[in-house]
């Protein structure tokens, strides 16, 4: 019994410390800006909560050099790009291209529900959409299509 409240308390704090490095990065973000070199890009949107994020990749020799992005949208929305640019640097195109989902979610470290799963997935989608779709993106009807 003992050992169950530890881990209940553990699991708690773990959360909040998630939480906190959450609105750390929404506030302080890390790669927000428009990448001056990009050879690959993408925006996406959520227009349930108005999200809206546009990767930008520099790839080499099929290995992702550098990563961006730019966009608004709700903390977790950012905080995703955020942590997903800084993990897509130095990446093989081809890890990036079967990126799961499930490890966008890990990277977050917190519980994220159904509802809020599209603005946790939306960097990756663009992610994803920039690899297919190269320098010039697609286009609106396109990505209709394409979703």
């Amino acid at each position: 019994m003992i050992g169950e409240q530890k881990a209940a308390v553990e699991t708690e704090f773990d959360e909040q410390l998630y939480k906190e490095e959450i609105l750390e990065l929404y506030k302080h973000p890390l790669n927000k800006h428009a990448l001056p070199e990009y050879t690959h890009q993408q925006e996406k949107s959520n227009p349930l909560c108005g999200d809206q994020i546009r990767i930008y990749l520099n790839i080499q020799d099929q290995i992702i050099r550098d990563s961006s992005f730019e966009g608004n949208g709700c903390a977790i929305s950012q905080a995703a790009a955020s942590l997903l640019t800084e993990k897509l640097k130095q990446m093989p195109v081809k890890d990036a291209e079967s990126l799961p989902g499930e490890e966008m979610i890990r990277m977050l470290g917190i519980p994220i529900s159904h509802l809020r799963q599209k603005c946790a997935l939306l960097a990756l989608q663009a992610v994803k959409g920039a690899l297919h779709f190269g320098k010039e993106g697609m286009g609106k009807r396109e990505q209709e299509k394409w979703e």
